[in-house]
């Protein structure tokens, strides 16, 4: 069974991800810390000017998004086709973690993401 490394220091099986609750993005902000399933079209994806992020947008356009899967640089060969999820319904699992005080899940292994 493979392992998932999160950066919120867990270690989560690929069954563990099966499980969980699914969730619509305006209530990750209710569950941080907890593994979840976000299910919701995707807004936007977009590359941050820095060039060190990518953002998978659900539920609005940035800054009014309620959601974002965050693909660091060093984990992006792992998601070749991240662009082409602009405009499709997925679910992204993981730890939901707040950054700036807005809900997200770090994309490190492309499991963590489904196209419905």
């Amino acid at each position: 069974m493979k392992a998932l490394i999160f950066a919120a220091g867990l270690i989560v099986t690929a069954t563990a991800l099966a499980e969980t609750r699914v969730i619509p993005p305006p209530e990750a902000k209710d569950h941080v810390g907890e593994i979840v399933t976000v299910e919701g079209a995707v807004s936007e994806v977009h590359h941050a000017a820095f060039g060190k992020a990518t953002f998978v947008d659900m539920g609005g356009h940035y800054p009014n998004n309620s959601f974002a899967g965050v693909l660091f640089s060093g984990d992006e060969p792992k998601f070749p086709d991240i662009d082409s999820l602009e405009g499709k319904t997925i679910d992204i699992s993981g730890v939901v973690k707040l950054y700036q005080g807005r809900p997200e899940i770090i994309l490190n292994d492309p499991e963590q993401i489904k196209v419905k």
